[in-house]
């Protein structure tokens, strides 16, 4: 483990001194998932893989986890915009709320991003490699910190949940069975795989028509299935990114309409069902239509995203 010398003394009223790591592993990174859990009562099943992920970024990603004994906040630095700094985790302990804590590590965090060259201060996700959206508002004493210190509403996202129990409400289109749309899709050249060892041809696909950050979260996901026709990539979707969440996914524009979307997707969460899920999130959707004619989904998860401007 490797450390940062401690930010300055808390102001009075802010206990706990600051340890700033650039890494995160054995009993530091125990002791920071037990926090998480503790704290993240709507996320407490999965807030230990959480952090893990959070400590695993892509390699060019600058980042610090900022730890006392009973809270922890994780801050890293934009790859697409080099003055942008982000909050990607605050979590105070029960045991220790109400003394000050979330504040004084938001304000370090605040202080390490600036010594990294930041100049504005993001309460949002990180892509690839993020929590969550923004402040879940379930989340409101994680609001009202934010907006006490300034931060100002951004804009606001969801996701959308939906339910893997049971596959019986044809009504909404809940069948994950998707095996005459794949012998349909066969018949005009187009083969539906699940990733093996050709993930980086899924990655390049994704980089091409969308992003370096899409490419990360194919080769990173749990699960990733694709489509092709005489060698080239078409669509893909992914799940398992960040624990518990379906995507990315994208179709290529000369393969829109054939249905591939809607045939990933429920692959996906096919997978995800036999991983022991009850339920998938959607994250930081945008077209709330598709899902919810495909699967049933429905948005439920609300985030506030905040921001404000480095003194």
């Amino acid at each position: 483990m490797t450390s940062h010398p401690t930010v300055p003394t808390p102001p009075p009223g802010e206990t706990g001194e600051v340890r700033v790591l650039r890494k995160l592993r054995g009993a530091d990174l125990a002791r920071a998932a037990e926090v998480a859990r503790a704290a993240l009562v709507h996320d407490a099943e999965e807030a230990g893989a959480l952090v893990e992920r959070l400590a695993a970024p892509p390699a060019n990603r600058r980042w610090a986890a900022l730890v006392t004994g009973g809270g922890l906040a994780m801050a890293s630095m934009s790859t697409a915009d080099p003055a942008v700094g982000h909050v990607d985790l605050l979590a105070v302990h029960p045991d220790h709320q109400g003394l000050g804590g979330g504040r004084a590590l938001l304000r370090a965090a605040e202080e390490w991003l600036r010594g990294q060259g930041a100049r504005r201060v993001r309460l949002a996700g990180n892509p690839p490699c993020y929590a969550w959206p923004g402040i879940d508002v379930r989340y409101t004493p994680a609001a009202c910190l934010a907006e006490s210190l300034g931060y100002e509403l951004d804009r606001t996202a969801w996701n959308m949940t939906a339910d893997l129990d049971t596959d019986l409400d044809t009504d909404l289109d809940t069948d994950l069975d998707v095996r005459a749309d794949v012998e349909r899709l066969a018949k005009i050249g187009i083969e539906v795989r699940a990733a093996g060892g050709d993930r980086e041809r899924v990655a390049e696909f994704a980089r091409e028509h969308w992003n370096d950050a899409w490419a990360w979260e194919a080769v990173n996901a749990s699960g990733l299935h694709y489509a092709e026709r005489d060698g080239r990539v078409l669509a893909f979707a992914a799940w398992g990114t960040r624990p518990s969440w379906f995507g990315p996914m994208g179709t290529a524009p000369e393969a829109r309409g054939t249905g591939l979307g809607r045939v990933l997707l429920r692959l996906c969460l096919a997978d995800m069902r036999a991983a022991g899920q009850r339920t998938a999130q959607i994250g930081w959707v945008g077209p709330l239509r598709f899902y919810a004619r495909a699967v049933g989904a429905r948005a439920e998860r609300v985030f506030w995203l905040y921001g404000r401007e480095l003194a």
